[in-house]
């Protein structure tokens, strides 16, 4: 068992750093903390050759035990990933920065004028597993936002993180800010994140975790300050009656294939009883020739004999692999019914040319991301033009859906008068 003592010796001193760099980050103007989020993209490309050998180490380990393909998806990275890692930090660098800026404004008939002005959160923890890529998206959006990151990667990507972290405080030190803005914790041991989440509310304003449903939940149970998370993204594509029958076939093998490991990944696809007969067998020959498993219900099963029966626990599961439930239900309304019963309340989207079908699908769907003609790999912050995401957040109050800079900031209110008293 770890010796609290010695997690404490380096999480402490870690904790009084970022509240010292909050501090100045909350007064740095949005030119310098630009010049360090663009120093830090240069020093990644600079450095593209050491962090693709740490990742090689990185997935050498993780190869050797036995850790399954969707991981090893998420934490390998390649050239395109490293530039593609680079251009996101530099949209971070160009988007307006939310400290600052006014969400409100009014005048009470006393005179009194009333401003609600967003403030950075503070000290934010992010606790994640294997993408690495994750340790340049956090620390960039939490420093544009005015926030310091005390960040705590997965074992397996430890390497890779660290190497990018490098690149992080590299553009930190060259516009002159505090190194310290942007910290990954240096252990390994296990320790150290119950530390985070338990013993680090002197400091700590925020956590959040990003990675599978054992570590969200470990992190909801045991942290001391307020969390944004999800536990799963059971994500969902309706094929309606009055779908196009190529545009379908198009979305729904990109919202399951395109990426299986990522948590926008469509789970299950349910088909409309109405188009059944036309577009069912095509959507899962797709599917099944694309390599990805395919689990139906009786009706799903009689269109090819490779298809897999489904059991119950199927329409609740986030495979994040190259497996997907698949039934017919009996219109729209079947489809939202069945959402609300087994989704997670992440993303789900309709493919139908009915307009009025449409809205009630987005209307009636409580997810946090709701699509009409389009695939669910869009649940991405830089997708939605946020330059880049710490998570999809599936909670109901302060954060919903990519968690960018506006999610990142609180607010304050700003009161202007002239001498009024309350009588």
């Amino acid at each position: 068992m770890s010796d609290l003592r010695e997690i404490g010796a380096i999480m402490e001193p870690m904790g009084r750093a970022a509240l010292a760099a909050a501090a100045v980050l909350a007064r740095t103007g949005s030119p310098r903390k630009d010049a360090a989020l663009n120093a830090a993209a240069g020093a990644v490309r600079a450095a593209a050759g050491a962090i693709l050998a740490a990742n090689e180490r990185d997935l050498a380990a993780a190869a050797a035990r036995n850790v399954g393909h969707a991981r090893l998806d998420r934490l390998r990275l390649d050239a395109a990933r490293i530039e593609s890692i680079a251009r996101g930090i530099e949209q971070v660098a160009q988007l307006p920065d939310p400290v600052g800026r006014v969400r409100a404004s009014w005048e009470r008939p006393n005179g009194l004028h009333i401003e609600r002005i967003a403030v950075p959160l503070g000290v934010i923890g992010i606790i994640y597993e294997s993408r690495p890529n994750v340790t340049a998206d956090a620390g960039a959006l939490c420093l544009k936002s005015g926030n310091a990151v005390i960040l705590r990667g997965g074992s397996e990507s430890e390497r890779s993180s660290r190497a990018l972290h490098e690149c992080l405080v590299q553009g930190l030190e060259a516009a002159g800010l505090p190194a310290t803005c942007i910290q990954l914790v240096p252990t390994r041991d296990r320790a150290a994140v119950g530390y985070l989440l338990a013993g680090m509310t002197e400091y700590l304003d925020v956590i959040v975790p990003r990675g599978g449903k054992e570590l969200v939940e470990r992190v909801q149970k045991e942290a001391r300050v307020p969390v944004i998370g999800h536990l799963e993204g059971n994500c969902h594509v309706y094929v309606d009656r009055d779908a196009d029958l190529s545009m379908a076939r198009v979305i729904t093998l990109n919202a399951k294939m395109r990426r299986t490991g990522i948590c926008g990944a469509a789970e299950t696809l349910l088909v409309d009883a109405g188009c059944a007969a036309t577009h069912l067998a095509p959507l899962v020959e797709d599917l099944l020739a694309a390599g990805c498993e395919v689990r139906g219900d009786a009706q799903v099963q009689r269109v090819d004999a490779r298809v897999v029966p489904a059991r119950e626990e199927d329409w609740y599961t986030e495979y994040l692999d190259a497996v997907i439930a698949a039934r017919v239900v009996a219109g729209v309304d079947a489809a939202i019914e069945h959402i609300a019963r087994y989704g997670s309340a992440h993303t789900e989207a309709i493919v139908t040319a009915n307009a009025a079908t449409a809205e009630r699908f987005l209307s009636h769907v409580d997810s946090a991301i709701v699509l009409h003609n389009a695939s669910t790999q869009f649940a991405d912050g830089g997708e939605f033009g946020m330059g880049a995401e710490i998570g999809i957040s599936t909670d109901r109050f302060h954060a919903r859906g990519p968690v960018g800079l506006e999610q990142l900031t609180s607010y304050k209110y700003v009161v202007r008068g002239s001498g009024q008293v309350r009588p």
